[in-house]
């Protein structure tokens, strides 16, 4: 079997993503390749996308997800879209059904080249989030960080989106937050079991919200999608918003926006927003010895 397989350099609103195609192969991608490529600045990356051969009936695609630091994610909404982007382009086809540890995920490519995921219900049970304590309200729980008479942050509105978030409710600029300091504080707090994804979010209307995030496994990023659909859900919980908001993820340069609605007829989470594709190359999912596609780094080169 040969060693190396086709990946793609993307991104999602620069949230950093490897797509690696593993489609026909029985191995994974270890965790040992994934840090050593996100040691290399090249490849350095928030999450792999490693398409895998369906394992369910009226799925396209199994999608094992990695983190910069070797563990496993649940979901991962701006990889999502970067796996429909580089499927759409290799098949011509515009609507996907992936399945992965969270569930199954509908994906649609738009006419303007936006992608729209069906990330699913939210959860709100203490138990299934997970918390490590017990709370009948899951939308504001008590949680701080600083003074005890004076916090810097507070009382995190929490759920999953396939993956643990707290979001945390400020009145001024997040740039303004030392998120870097707090964030691995936060994220490796004992109320999580599993770890936790770490939002601030700071409402600007009633249909808008700006956001930063530091994500369980990766750290500090430039966006985080399933981030973004819980601070919307959370905002619309909370009275703060309505159901569907734009949601402005102040860590990316330029600053993006995704589309969050949370559909009143089903309770589902719709995210819509773009995906970039970057360069592609070939890779040892064992190792994570990698190499540029001969076109070079920079191409557009659709090779998945």
């Amino acid at each position: 079997m040969n060693t190396r397989v086709e990946f793609a350099k993307m991104n999602g609103l620069g949230n950093k993503i490897l797509v690696v195609d593993m489609r026909g192969r029985k191995d994974r991608v270890t965790p040992e390749a994934a840090i050593a490529l996100n040691a290399d600045t090249e490849t350095a990356f928030d999450q792999i996308m490693a398409i895998h051969d369906p394992k369910a009936e009226g799925t396209d695609a199994w999608i094992d997800i990695l983190n910069s630091d070797g563990t496993k994610a649940q979901a991962c909404g701006n990889g999502t879209r970067c796996v429909v982007q580089a499927l759409a382009a290799e098949t011509g086809r515009k609507a996907f059904t992936f399945q992965t540890v969270a569930g199954i995920l509908n994906a649609r490519e738009q006419e303007d080249g936006t992608i729209s995921v069906d990330m699913g219900k939210p959860v709100f049970e203490w138990n299934r989030i997970p918390l490590a304590e017990e709370f009948y309200d899951t939308s504001r729980i008590e949680l701080q960080i600083g003074p005890i008479d004076d916090p810097v942050l507070h009382s995190p509105s929490v759920m999953s989106m396939g993956n643990p978030h707290a979001i945390f409710w400020v009145s001024r600029d997040v740039l303004s937050f030392d998120l870097e300091r707090f964030g691995p504080l936060l994220e490796n707090h004992p109320m999580f079991p599993e770890r936790a994804n770490i939002t601030l979010a700071q409402v600007t209307s009633a249909t808008s919200l700006t956001t930063r995030t530091w994500e369980r496994g990766a750290g500090l990023t430039l966006a985080c999608g399933s981030a973004a659909c819980a601070a919307a859900v959370s905002a619309a919980r909370t009275g703060r918003t309505g159901r569907a908001v734009a949601i402005t993820v102040a860590s990316a340069s330029p600053p993006g926006i995704l589309s969050i609605e949370w559909r009143e007829s089903d309770d589902h989470v719709l995210m819509t927003g773009p995906a970039e594709w970057e360069w592609s190359g070939t890779v040892d999912p064992a190792t994570g010895t990698w190499a540029h596609d001969e076109a070079g780094a920079g191409e557009q080169v659709r090779a998945l």
